[in-house]
């Protein structure tokens, strides 16, 4: 008898109740409930809690927090991709008026516009959102940290404004084109504004004693696209699957793969940390793996979604209590036990359909100056440039449709890959942003900067 593929291992499923019921219990929360994600499907979902007979399924609504800039961000990027704004354009082009100086759409979105992390005033996580009735009110009198572009700085304020922006370009409400746009089309019926029976209550626990304080629940009003959000692991769950690969009724596999691609500067801390902050997505290196995706705390609450890009497995973890339990480190767990006890099974090699013999001519060793490298052609019709062995710079190219290639990562990314042809049509070196890689080392005739001695290669005798 076999196991289907689509469900987890029992060892598997015990390792990750294990996992949640050490963090509930160690972590002293009321409640925490847990749902893992595989090839686009919820595979698991798991609960502990501290009143008898009963635990919170995967229907039960929690405050998610700051995973509601994730939201807010996918919203901006449809604005993006439908052409009405330009990352690039400063906030104050489409939100006259807003307080955020200099700053553009894309440094709100990556936490690099200079803007103060948290709203003047009293707390305003636990304060009704009626103290902060206009954007002035969000931003206040205060100073920013920094000039715009220069470094990370979080700011919960930032992302207010992105809300307004959202309000401002589509002439509705946030919540409002929230729902329209992306919890409709999604299946997200258990996500809102306001929670929705039935929901968790919100605990701070004494730190020197096993005591409960129940948390207000406030409207952030103005803040609330940077975190008002209530939903569910169920409703996540399927958040995390269109994170991971995308639905064109809300925003392409290529966008997503933007939003988790680094692009705010990573200070010592964020280097030291292995993290660093894509345009609405927090990205994260851990045990070797690179995880994608956001947490969320506010008073009563924590939250993390998170998504091992390699593995296609994600985690959500979601707690009714204040502080003392590290969601992001149970998920991160949770995605590494099941990516360890069941690798992916990768999709069968296929050949390619077709075969260019220009394409193939470019395949196989060429050296930078004494450096062999390779030239792969891949089933999906890129080329690969990469060390023969050991680390290296390295990158994908996509194909031009005129003979060059464009690099897609690392170093060489947006960098031009250019077969330099002799008169006979055969080609003499690639051109890779003035680097010169030869078929031999030092290929004598060949045009390598700075010519090759006319004596050659030679011994010491």
């Amino acid at each position: 008898m076999t196991t289907p593929q689509e469900e987890l291992l029992p060892g598997t499923r015990r390792a990750l109740l294990h996992r949640i019921a050490v963090a509930q219990t160690e972590g002293r929360a009321p409640s925490l409930v847990a749902a893992v994600v595989r090839d686009g499907r919820a595979v698991w979902h798991g609960a502990r809690t501290s009143v008898d007979g009963h635990a919170p399924d995967e229907n039960v609504q929690y405050r998610i927090g700051s995973i509601t800039k994730t939201f807010t961000a996918v919203l901006v990027l449809r604005l993006r991709d439908e052409g009405v704004l330009d990352l690039e354009d400063p906030l104050e082009k489409h939100l006259p008026g807003s307080g955020a100086g200099e700053a553009t759409v894309a440094e709100l979105l990556a936490h690099t516009g200079g803007l103060a992390a948290e709203s003047p005033g009293p707390w305003w996580e636990r304060t009704p959102g009626s103290l902060r009735p206009g954007l002035a009110d969000v931003l206040g009198d205060q100073a920013a940290p920094s000039p715009a572009g220069r470094r990370y700085h979080y700011s919960n304020p930032g992302y207010a404004l992105l809300g307004a922006l959202v309000e401002e370009l589509r002439g509705a409400p946030w919540y409002e084109v929230l729902r329209g746009e992306v919890l409709e089309p999604l299946g997200l019926d258990r996500t809102s504004v306001q929670p929705q029976t039935p929901a968790a209550g919100g605990w701070a626990v004494h730190p020197w004693a096993d005591v409960l304080l129940p948390e207000p629940t406030e409207d952030f009003g103005r803040m609330a696209p940077a975190g008002q959000l209530w939903s569910t692991t169920a409703d996540l769950a399927r958040f995390a699957a269109f994170l991971a690969r995308g639905d064109d009724r809300v925003l392409s596999a290529e966008t997503l793969r933007e939003m988790g691609t680094p692009a705010a500067p990573a200070g010592p801390a964020e280097v030291a940390d292995g993290a660093t902050y894509g345009l609405g997505l927090q990205i994260q290196h851990r045990d070797g793996r690179l995880l994608v995706g956001h947490s969320g705390s506010v008073p009563g609450f924590l939250a993390t979604l998170t998504v091992g890009v390699a593995d296609d497995v994600a985690a959500v973890v979601l707690a009714n209590c204040t502080s003392g339990l590290m969601t992001s480190q149970v998920a991160a767990d949770l995605v590494r036990i099941v990516a360890e006890a069941e690798p992916r099974i990768p999709e069968p090699w296929r050949p390619l359909r077709e075969a260019d013999p220009a394409v193939l001519e470019l395949a196989g060793p060429w050296h930078w100056g004494t450096s062999p490298v390779a030239l792969r052609v891949t089933a999906d019709g890129l080329v690969s440039l990469g060390p023969v062995s050991g680390a290296g710079r390295s990158s994908r190219f996509r194909p031009n449709g005129d003979g060059t290639w464009t690099g897609l990562e690392g170093y060489y990314a947006g960098e031009l890959l250019r077969p330099v042809r002799r008169p006979d049509g055969s080609v003499d070196h690639l051109d890779l942003g003035s680097f010169v890689f030869t078929r031999q080392p030092y290929e004598e005739g060949a045009a390598v900067p700075g010519g090759v001695d006319p004596e050659g290669w030679r011994g010491i005798g």
